[in-house]
């Protein structure tokens, strides 16, 4: 949805419509139960094409003040946390926590093959976190191997990736976690930057909220460490919740990371953390990792994107730590 024209949000809505366990607030519904529960809410205003124009435009403008901010920063180096969709992994293959320390991860430019086989409404916005020509993009091995080490040490277990292997999707790019990080946040100057994987998505061994922030603390303490005058900018690449729109959720979760109050998001239960709305553990990491530099962050915009009545679209959150 920040990829494509809002004219074209509500092709996902026959996806939406043809799912049969909606996640929300820790149960599942049918696309017609979720209408029928939400009706109160008067959702179908929020779907009017002058109001998801509106949201668009605003997640737009968010989106270059983010760039802004990175750009000023002037860092050396980026540490991107983010989570795979089978675009990597495998149903064979699915570690709780990884760390890329090879020297680059490809972005492959989409065939047109390859963009006829995805689901409605996806293919639209592939060129938006995809290369148009074959790209490596740089990575910092360094940083990436001190990082794993340090991290083993305090006993987390992750996984090393040295190559992207391929995945089930049938790519062995970049996720579009990271793509839509390199073009849209970085504008296609990528610095070299180590790729960091949470399994958000895929039970069994998905990591709770407490041991999200621990990891981010980790990972805090162990870039404080790293031997090298290098600056270092962190990014958390996800959704708030999707794909069903929880505003009262992303709003609470927005308050405990204005507050970094580690206590309130690691009592938050697992289920709460379903489909794209697991994507938050992306922020909680990187949370994790701005409390133990002293940060506090700063809301740009929350943006909540309905497609349908029945509250399907994504939450949108903007922020950053300086």
């Amino acid at each position: 949805m920040l990829s494509v024209p809002s004219e074209y949000w509500i092709d996902r809505v026959p996806f939406d419509k043809s799912h049969p366990a909606h996640p929300f607030r820790g149960k599942t519904y049918t696309f017609d139960q979720m209408v029928e529960l939400r009706k109160d809410e008067n959702l179908g205003a929020q779907v009017q094409p002058d109001v998801r124009q509106e949201r668009y435009d605003r997640c737009q403008k968010a989106i270059r003040e983010i760039g802004d901010v990175w750009e000023s920063a002037k860092p050396d180096v980026g540490v991107v946390v983010g989570n795979d969709q089978m675009e990597v992994f495998t149903k064979e293959h699915v570690p709780a926590l990884a760390i890329f320390s090879g020297a680059y991860v490809e972005g492959q430019p989409r065939t047109p093959e390859y963009l006829a086989k995805l689901p409605p409404g996806i293919a639209r916005a592939e060129l938006d976190r995809t290369p148009a020509d074959y790209t490596e993009w740089p990575c910092m091995p360094e940083l990436g191997s001190h990082l794993i080490a340090q991290s083993t040490r305090e006993r987390f277990d992750v996984a090393q990736l040295t190559k992207l292997p391929t995945g089930e999707v049938g790519s062995n790019a970049a996720p579009h976690a990271y793509g839509f990080v390199y073009r849209r946040i970085m504008r296609d100057k990528v610095l070299p930057n180590v790729p960091v994987f949470v399994n958000t998505f895929y039970p069994p061994n998905q990591p709770v909220a407490a041991r999200c922030f621990a990891f981010g603390r980790a990972l805090g303490r162990a870039i404080a460490a790293w031997d090298s005058d290098k600056t270092v900018g962190l990014i958390a690449s996800g959704g708030l919740s999707h794909f069903v729109v929880d505003e009262a959720f992303d709003r609470s979760m927005i308050d405990a990371f204005c507050k970094n109050d580690e206590a309130a998001l690691s009592a938050i239960p697992e289920s709460m953390f379903q489909s794209g709305t697991s994507e938050i553990k992306n922020w909680i990491v990187v949370a994790g990792a701005m409390a133990e530099a002293g940060l506090k962050m700063t809301m740009a915009d929350y943006v909540p994107c309905y497609r349908s009545e029945a509250g399907t679209g994504s939450g949108m959150g903007f922020a950053y730590w300086r």
